[in-house]
């Protein structure tokens, strides 16, 4: 019998960083460097907070938990579980660009995962949101590989974006102590450090191509926390503009 409190943990943990991260993309409406960019980075902010959406659903319907839409928008902060780096703040565009290629590759790397899960609802969304993250991923890569070589200021800034968040990216694959085994045990899924392998694996070729250069190992400390309920001080104020509309009247239908 699968473990439904591991199952639920993990859930959440996925479901709160694409919230968190879809928000974040959406701030960049009527911001983005150019039109195209605006429409993309919109579009990417619908699809990730419907993938949090059908995880909140999931854990709704088939593993009796709280409401999606009051699950999203009425937990105090110390009960999400979002990774550090969709919580900061968009910064200048070489900063979300790199952060974007950085966590849709990861998300990516995760739901491929999930295709041959024992858990039914993970198969049955990992094949619907199939098509969206290859999209992502594709923009990701065109305009880390177009800015990489755009010049040497350009290709400055995106190097010293990857080192300023290469550490909190690695953050994303933060295991937890209570479930990882038994996730791994049920084939849930494989488990952080071996998700963290693939992702390694996908990005450095990409990252070489670019002729970006990953940082020291020896010299990175994994940006933990956010999935134990300790978060950045951005989390906050973030949570409190998500929720301003929904908190009118929490009861209202539509």
């Amino acid at each position: 019998m699968m473990n439904n409190a591991a199952i639920s943990d993990l859930i959440i943990k996925m479901a709160d960083d694409e919230l968190i991260q879809g928000h974040r993309n959406s701030e960049w409406t009527g911001l983005g460097p150019v039109m195209e960019e605006d429409i993309a980075f919109s579009s990417m902010a619908q699809d990730k907070i419907g993938h949090a959406w059908a995880l909140y659903r999931i854990l709704h319907e088939d593993l009796a938990g709280p409401d999606p839409d009051k699950f999203a928008f009425l937990r105090p902060e110390k009960e999400f579980k979002s990774a550090h780096l969709v919580e900061m703040p968009n910064g200048e565009y070489d900063f979300s660009l790199m952060r974007h290629f950085l966590f849709d590759h990861a998300e990516a790397i995760r739901y491929e995962s999930l295709q041959d899960s024992s858990f039914e609802p993970f198969r049955m969304l990992s094949k619907k949101v199939k098509g969206e993250l290859k999209y992502h991923t594709l923009h990701a890569n065109a305009w880390l590989m177009q800015l990489s070589k755009a010049g040497e200021e350009s290709y400055h800034r995106m190097q010293q974006s990857l080192n300023d968040t290469f550490a909190l990216a690695a953050g994303l694959f933060e295991a937890s102590p209570e479930h990882e085994s038994a996730l791994i045990a049920d084939k849930v899924y494989p488990g952080e450090k071996e998700l963290f392998h693939r992702w390694m694996d996908r990005i450095y070729p990409l990252l070489v191509q670019a002729s970006l250069n990953l940082p020291d190992m020896k010299t990175i400390t994994p940006v933990y926390g956010g999935r134990q309920g300790f978060h950045t001080e951005h989390l906050q104020p973030l949570l409190k503009e998500m929720s301003e509309v929904f908190n009118l009247d929490a009861e209202a239908s539509w």
